[in-house]
């Protein structure tokens, strides 16, 4: 089956969103329990951490931990906004940079300015851009971003999608209370899908969309480690309490070449499969083994393999034990956690 399809359908209860391309399934989205990135809290400063620079706060969903505090006091309010998922036991991460993000653009009420996507290249279009943005922002000092899905987009759109957030933006910064509340809620699986994935495809809202085309068999092969590779390789991919560890095997394949091959083919498939498992944090990858002239060509192909990625990714580099190591943010809670 070519092109791409969007369905939007639940998994038991839960709101769940799936991206197939070309009849594989590229992206999965399945909601949570705990508090969705993007929840905008008015949160109550608790007790700071020393030599940490941060700070333990209180929220109406638990205990929150915000970085590089500077004059904060216990007991004072602040608007702080979720920026991923914690660890088991551990406080949401949040940061009092709040951004309000839409499928054309980002306002940031904390970095005035105007900017366009520098994919976006044509002048032509970027006038075009600007202008439907200076008419509807009037002379406000909140920032905007247009995002490159605004290329030859409707100008009437565009224009609704910057007034909403806007209006958004402004109850929130206007908030005039002192305690504890949640005063904007993360977007769910359904409005991620109608946001992020913004190139053509079909879409499916029906009830039944994803058994008809077989996402819950693949939602249960993505709760498995197993994960087969190209020419007979394989690899494991398995969450553990301080990481996510990946082992590659070659197979059968007995050549010179085949540490190399399946290496190559773990780079091109890791990607996929940390993002349907919703796996992040530190992930360190047993590779199998190649010559370290060959490294150089692995670290490409991974970095090119990552390129595509909405979800930040560092690569941190070899280890002592030939080990490689990424570095990947908490954007999504583990399938694991989720699918108990």
């Amino acid at each position: 089956m070519k092109g791409r399809t969007i369905l939007l359908d639940h998994v038991g209860e839960r709101e769940a969103a799936a991206l197939i391309v070309d009849g594989v399934l590229e992206d999965l989205l399945i909601d949570a329990d705990a508090p969705r990135p993007g929840t905008v809290y008015r949160a109550i400063a608790d007790r700071p951490v020393k030599g940490q620079g941060g700070m333990f706060l209180k929220t109406p969903d638990g205990s929150a931990f915000l970085r590089q505090v500077k004059g904060l006091a216990p007991g004072q309010p602040l608007l702080v906004q979720v920026t991923g998922y914690s660890e088991p036991g551990k406080a949401l991460p949040v940061t009092q940079k709040l951004l309000f993000k839409s499928r054309y653009v980002i306002v940031t009420p904390d970095a005035p300015g105007l900017n366009v996507s520098r994919s976006i290249r044509d002048d032509a279009e970027r006038d075009r851009l600007l202008e439907i943005a200076h008419d509807v922002m009037g002379g406000t000092s909140v920032g905007l971003i247009l995002r490159s899905c605004c290329d030859s987009a409707d100008a009437e759109d565009i224009a609704e999608d910057i007034e909403a957030m806007m209006i958004l933006a402004q109850s929130v910064a206007n908030d005039a209370g002192s305690e504890m509340e949640t005063l904007a809620q993360g977007d769910g699986p359904h409005v991620l899908a109608w946001r992020d994935w913004v190139e053509l495809a079909d879409v499916d809202t029906r009830a039944g969309a994803f058994s008809e085309h077989g996402v819950l068999d693949e939602i249960d092969a993505a709760r498995l480690a197993l994960v087969p590779l190209e020419g007979g390789a394989s690899m494991y991919v398995e969450p553990t309490r301080a990481l996510t560890a990946v082992d590659v095997n070659t197979g059968r394949d007995a050549s010179l070449t085949a540490g190399v091959k399946a290496n190559l083919a773990c780079a091109r498939a890791l990607p996929r499969a940390l993002r349907l498992r919703g796996l992040g944090g530190q992930i360190v990858l047993d590779l199998a083994p190649m010559p370290k002239k060959e490294r150089k060509g692995f670290e490409a192909a991974l970095r090119h393999a990552l390129k595509a990625e909405d979800i930040e990714t560092a690569l941190v580099g070899w280890t002592p034990l030939g080990h490689f190591e990424l570095q990947r943010k908490r954007a999504r809670m583990a399938l694991s956690e989720v699918l108990k």
